[in-house]
């Protein structure tokens, strides 16, 4: 089988207990992987894979296993694996990549893919005027901060703090959920406007963040998709070089 299908996810959130056992999710994923591992060419990973995540000199948090040996074997064997930063798991740093060849994007991703320019990101604070969530998102991606974290709060109290805290922050959004607000609100939409008058030649614009299904026609050759979740809709985007596809397991 050749590998020529793009394949995108976002929002796992690995570790998480709001829903179920974490190890059910993870074992729905890996299951997911294994079913196309023998035609992705590439994987894009779009952020909040895990529900925390922050790497110490010598310490990661423990388990996904079973997540990161599919995502090993799957490099190993020729598959490209990106993965986006999110809000819930900024603090990438040089693990992944020297344990299975993974690609880390810090930054909104423009790129080709078969002729076709897409523009990836996680989502999160793209066309969102929040003053304090601006200011909280500073202070989370300033280097001086994940330093003194890293220096001067111990991994073990690090560790429980950061998901002590994603728990909270998805608690808060399950009783107050925001479903789609509509073309004119929607700020993951109004930011796609505005990219695409600056760059008409972007075919496809992907995110995650927002957890909700949404494949909308901006014009008649700019498109974008909010691919969902792993929690609710365990959904994913596919792009075979012809059709992208918002599709769900």
């Amino acid at each position: 089988m050749a590998k020529d299908k793009i394949y995108f996810a976002s929002d796992l959130h690995l570790g998480s207990d709001t829903y179920e056992e974490p190890l059910i999710s993870e074992k729905r994923f890996v299951r997911w992987l294994d079913s196309i591992k023998d035609e992705t060419k590439a994987l894009y990973l779009l952020g909040d894979v895990f529900d925390f995540w922050f790497e110490y000199k010598r310490v990661v948090p423990k388990g996904f296993t079973r997540f990161l040996g599919k995502l090993a074997e799957m490099n190993d064997n020729g598959t490209e694996i990106h993965f986006f930063i999110g809000n819930h798991d900024i603090w990438f740093f040089d693990y992944l990549p020297k344990e299975i060849g993974a690609i880390v994007h810090k930054e909104p991703l423009v790129t080709e893919l078969y002729g076709k320019k897409f523009f990836l990101s996680h989502g999160d604070g793209l066309g969102d005027d929040s003053q304090s969530f601006k200011l909280l998102r500073s202070i989370f991606h300033n280097p001086f901060c994940q330093f003194l974290f890293a220096r001067f709060i111990p991994s073990a109290w690090g560790l429980q703090f950061g998901s002590w805290w994603a728990k909270h922050n998805r608690k808060q959004k399950i009783k107050n959920p925001i479903s789609y607000l509509g073309e004119d609100k929607e700020h993951l939409v109004l930011f796609s406007k505005q990219i695409i008058k600056e760059h008409p030649d972007i075919d496809y614009l992907i995110f995650g963040h927002r957890h909700i299904l949404l494949d909308l026609m901006l014009s008649k050759k700019n498109r974008m998709m909010i691919i969902g979740d792993w929690m609710t809709y365990f959904s994913y985007a596919v792009f075979d070089g012809k059709n992208l596809l918002l599709e769900q397991y």
